[in-house]
């Protein structure tokens, strides 16, 4: 029977570090095949495929030799999480390739602001002035990784902020998850329908990738997967609203690797974009800390008086 894990901050955020770390070498390697650096350029679809598909090959092994049960899945909640996972996944995949690294994953901080829309629509719950305020900072901050009358319109941004939209949505969906089921069911059933998915779509747009591209889509599968079991158990062992934020770090990592790698240097109107977003997203995380623990307060007073 699944137990749900017992909370601890500091385990969730070096978890959740790491998975960051993680999430900023993803996105390298995904640059390196959408942009042929090892053959011949690599479609997004079929760099979505690879990722799904040794993902999945790698939990499955892992699952052989735990001799792995399974519980009962939340089907629907699954398939919902898994598409736009994928649709997010191959945004991502796409935009490293169009825009900078360190932008694509600037805009994609955009998800606790999607994630807070949700939650006022589907929810119904109420968003004081600081929420909104914060909201707005951090879409201006994606306004301005637009680029709007700078060196043209971005389309590479614009895709990216589609991928912020379904992290939005999968972030609801894996927390729902993460209460219910163990993180190895949940990794391996996410990438089972993902690779479904996935595979089915790279069919349209497949081509043979050398020996190099095979190695670095196993890479990517592997180092994809190890990332996703970081940021459940991170999401397991905290509050989201606390482990969040040091999913921003990936933002560091893969402005070093892109430098390192590809010798890119971000201009002052990333840096200034960067800043904005993770600023808006950071008070949005925080404010949620912070109504949790008046709230946990509130509750434990109530408990005392009775």
């Amino acid at each position: 029977m699944f137990n749900p894990a017992i909370q601890n901050s500091f385990r969730a955020a070096l978890m959740m570090t790491a998975a960051s770390c993680f999430i900023g070498m993803t996105a390298i390697l995904a640059k390196t095949l959408g942009q042929g650096f090892n053959g011949e350029s690599l479609h997004p679809l079929q760099v979505s495929a690879g990722r799904f598909g040794f993902a999945l090959l790698t939990i499955l092994i892992f699952l052989l030799i735990k001799q792995y049960k399974f519980e009962k899945p939340h089907y629907i909640i699954h398939f919902s999480r898994s598409v736009f996972g994928w649709i997010g996944v191959t945004c991502m995949f796409a935009a490293v390739t169009l825009i900078a690294v360190p932008d694509a994953i600037s805009i994609s901080f955009l998800n606790p602001v999607f994630a807070m829309f949700l939650a006022i629509l589907i929810l119904k719950e109420r968003v004081g002035a600081l929420r909104w305020s914060a909201a707005g900072i951090a879409l201006a901050g994606s306004f301005i990784l637009l680029r709007p009358g700078f060196d043209g319109f971005q389309l590479g941004a614009l895709i990216a902020f589609v991928a912020a939209l379904c992290f939005g949505i999968e972030v609801i969906l894996i927390k729902k998850l993460s209460g219910m089921e163990a993180p190895l069911q949940i990794l391996c059933i996410n990438n089972g329908i993902g690779f479904v998915i996935s595979l089915t779509a790279a069919s349209f747009v497949w081509i043979n990738p050398t020996e190099r591209q095979w190695v670095e889509l196993l890479a990517l599968g592997v180092i994809m997967v190890t990332a996703q079991a970081l940021f459940i158990q991170a999401m397991r062992s905290s509050d989201a609203s606390y482990a969040l934020p040091f999913s921003y770090l990936s933002l560091v990592f893969a402005t070093i690797y892109d430098f390192w790698i590809f010798k890119s240097q971000p201009d002052w109107i990333s840096y200034l974009g960067a800043f904005t977003i993770v600023s808006g997203a950071i008070i949005l995380s925080v404010k949620g800390y912070y109504d949790h623990r008046q709230n946990q307060k509130s509750i434990w007073k109530q408990f005392k008086r009775r």
